[in-house]
């Protein structure tokens, strides 16, 4: 049976502390796009029963129905594009993941180092599986093998020395032409961010852009440090399937 050609939907793939809420607003920024902030948010933290912040006012705010949230991923939207910001550790192992045929992906790295780095300041533990990496390292080897098209796979720090020649590939990538408004935001928050932004978004609803890249300085305590030598060898497969223009 052959794989059903994907929809105009873009799934973008990453982990917390990770560029993904600015991506998200670049891509807010083009007329013809629609967004939907971490859909499967809420199921997660239902199936999952872990501890986040706001984590009731999350539950409330979503369908927490796998099935909705799936159907709601899969449906295009009547003449427009759809971007969807996931994060990778939402996905649990007993998700079924048939369903990504009908969509397109890319996958957002960021160093773990610095993930951590972010991390830190907002929780005080962190897991391997906290960060995401081998959710997205799944994710990515099932997507590669089962859709005819090759996912991107874009790194940060690659990014941000480069945001308008990647967000170009990126719209290649799904058949879109590039769009300048890509490049820069209004500042503030936005209908469409998650009930957890309040908790989460405060650098982003400050920022009109992307900033340019900078290495992050700090130290990371021992049990950040013990999950930064885990994710990067994990990082260091997915760092090598990344777009390099």
């Amino acid at each position: 049976m052959s794989t059903p050609k994907p929809k105009p939907i873009l799934a973008m793939w990453s982990g917390p502390r990770n560029l993904s809420t600015a991506m998200m607003r670049a891509w807010e920024n083009r007329a013809d796009t629609q967004v939907v902030d971490e859909p499967f948010y809420a199921a997660y933290l239902q199936r999952s029963g872990v501890s986040h912040p706001m984590r009731a006012e999350v539950l409330l705010s979503q369908p927490t129905d796998l099935a909705e949230v799936i159907q709601q991923c899969t449906t295009p939207l009547t003449g427009g594009f759809f971007y969807q910001k996931h994060m990778t550790h939402h996905m649990l192992t007993a998700y079924p993941l048939d369903w990504l045929v009908q969509l397109q992906h890319c996958f957002l790295l960021r160093d773990p180092r610095e993930v951590l780095l972010s991390y830190a300041r907002k929780r005080e533990a962190a897991t391997l599986e906290a960060i995401g990496l081998p959710q997205q390292l799944r994710l990515y080897r099932w997507v590669k093998a089962n859709l005819p098209q090759a996912p991107l796979v874009v790194d940060a720090k690659d990014f941000l020395h480069a945001p308008q020649a990647y967000l170009e590939a990126m719209c290649a990538h799904v058949g879109l032409a590039f769009d300048p408004a890509m490049l820069s935001w209004p500042a503030g928050r936005r209908a469409s961010d998650g009930v957890w932004a309040a908790h989460w978004y405060d650098a982003v609803w400050q920022s009109t852009g992307f900033a340019e890249w900078r290495p992050r300085s700090g130290e990371l305590t021992p049990a950040f440090d013990a999950v930064q030598r885990a994710a990067t060898e994990i990082y260091r497969e997915l760092w090598a399937e990344r777009l390099i223009l």
